[in-house]
């Protein structure tokens, strides 16, 4: 276990480390390049998903001051132990620590490892999209990390087809829809109905084989039914 000195040397270091061609050099950097290669070559011996995840959940707190360091000292090197980090906490549904450090990531314009074959607003999308609609989000926990990572990704690239699906999960989530709830349509709030089909309509244009046209028509028949409208 880290000693206190050792995780203040740690978030001192990150903080003040100086790009090298365009990323962080230095001793320290080296010592956290070496554990995530060792977390990942035990992570490379685990068949079982579930389990990759419990030991990524372990893992994860090993990371934190240099994390912290980094965001502190924001000096925007590109850092290959941060943005892996980054995609564990993702991946364990660490949302609000992983949306900290893509929204750091995204601003200072970094890259992901060659392995991840995405940029990082791509796998932002894709990641919590997956999820929300995957059910593993609560409603209030996937409107908000939806709209967070809409607000992050909203002026960069990313194929339609992925974007299409962050829209349907946002309208999903809206409506409380998930693999194990349907909602009914007649007794949903108007105001929510109507974002709602904002979002779904706006997945439909990026990819008409999103899969939101049987609920757009529910939706239009609800907002049809509302009181007041023609």
């Amino acid at each position: 276990m880290s000693t206190p000195a050792r995780r203040h040397q740690m978030r001192v270091h990150a903080a003040q480390a100086v790009p090298a061609g365009g990323e962080v050099e230095g001793s320290m950097y080296e010592l956290m390049q070496a554990q995530l290669y060792e977390h990942r070559r035990t992570l490379k011996g685990i068949q079982s998903i579930e389990r990759k995840i419990e030991a990524k959940r372990a893992f994860l707190p090993v990371y934190d001051d240099w994390i912290d360091g980094a965001l502190a000292g924001d000096n925007g090197a590109q850092d290959m132990v941060l943005v892996s980090v980054m995609v564990w906490h993702l991946d364990v549904g660490n949302w609000t620590r992983g949306l900290q450090i893509g929204a750091y990531a995204l601003r200072h314009k970094m890259s992901l490892p060659d392995q991840y074959q995405r940029d990082i607003a791509t796998l932002l999308i894709d990641e919590s999209s997956t999820a929300a609609l995957a059910g593993k989000m609560d409603g209030d926990e996937a409107v908000q990390t939806l709209g967070e990572v809409e607000n992050l990704t909203r002026d960069l690239d990313a194929p339609d087809q992925a974007r299409a699906k962050l829209h349907k999960a946002i309208g999903y989530a809206l409506i409380g829809k998930t693999p194990s709830a349907d909602p009914d349509f007649s007794t949903l709030d108007q105001e929510q109905a109507t974002q709602a089909m904002d979002q779904l309509q706006r997945a439909q244009q990026l990819f008409d084989k999103v899969g939101v046209k049987k609920d757009m028509e529910r939706l239009e028949r609800r907002l049809k039914a509302a009181p007041g409208t023609d």
